[in-house]
């Protein structure tokens, strides 16, 4: 298998949705520390202006959002399976849901509590990102309705493992996991050196479960520097672009499309680039 180089950083938490698929998998990978905030200057020829974390490399090729990432890696090494046979839509459902819900809940919590503590360099940087202030008071203000709003959500999860389970579909973890396991994750990490804080100290169920899904650990990184990342992207020759034939889009293979974050209202189509059209499935 072609190596697989992931551009991260210790502390994001989307990197460790893919970290921990790396761990299940037992996968050993390059590992490239990039900036936490712009400027990124060893990233943006590799994703045309793309600047989220983390981005996938393999070779010339690049998976940018988790959503694409972790098929690539399923498609890539396939076993044990983040997307067993008779449970591939419930996962990838569970998991959407969980990153467009469980995720931002969890969030409003850490920066509740975190973001007075965090540099103006951070601060400035994800205003311009999202397209309104990073409001610290107003964070701070909001943190119990974010606590409550993660808490009636990840109930539902610690309901998914009453009958005793190991993992919210079964024996084994799959996607959804990796999924959870990331706002899980941060609020532990970031609040709690670890160890369960509000709202996790109320769901015993789901910090057993992360004390499993830790214990798998991250596979086995080696560090690679940006420009050791970027001569490999450029030795290398892309794979061939495929396509969905029922696309209502319209896209063909080899096509170029404009490509940027769904979540960021500043990002223009110039300033995202131009990818190719290689995407069998989509980012809604």
């Amino acid at each position: 298998m072609t190596g697989l180089i992931l551009h991260h950083y210790p502390n994001s938490p989307f990197s460790e949705k893919v970290r921990i698929a790396f761990g299940i998998k037992q996968l050993a990978w390059k590992s490239v520390q990039i900036p936490v905030i712009m400027p990124k200057p060893d990233l943006m020829p590799l994703t045309g202006g793309y600047r989220k974390t983390p981005v996938l490399q393999v070779g010339a090729d690049i998976y940018c959002d988790t959503q694409v990432i972790m098929l690539e890696v399923e498609r890539r090494a396939p076993r044990p399976p983040l997307l067993p046979a008779d449970k591939a839509g419930e996962a990838r459902a569970l998991a959407m849901w969980i990153d467009r819900n469980i995720f931002w809940s969890a969030v409003g919590v850490v920066m509740g509590a975190l973001g007075d503590k965090l540099p103006e360099a951070f601060h400035k940087d994800r205003s311009e990102f999202s397209g309104r202030p990073f409001d610290v008071a107003r964070l701070k203000a909001s943190a119990p309705f974010a606590r409550d709003q993660t808490y009636v959500q990840m109930v539902l999860a610690e309901e998914m493992l009453a009958d005793g389970r190991p993992y919210l579909m079964g024996a084994a973890p799959n996607l959804a996991d990796c999924a959870l396991y990331n706002p899980v994750w941060f609020l532990k990490e970031r609040l709690g050196a670890g160890k369960a804080v509000p709202p996790l100290d109320r769901l015993p169920r789901i910090v057993a479960w992360s004390e499993r899904m830790k214990a798998f650990g991250n596979g086995t990184p080696t560090d690679m520097t940006a420009a050791e990342a970027l001569d490999a992207a450029q030795a290398a020759t892309p794979a061939a672009a495929q396509v969905d034939a029922n696309d209502p889009s319209g896209l063909k293979a080899g096509q170029t499309a404009p490509t940027f974050p769904r979540n960021s209202p500043t990002s223009s189509l110039t300033q995202s680039g131009n990818a190719s059209a290689t995407l069998r499935d989509g980012i809604p």
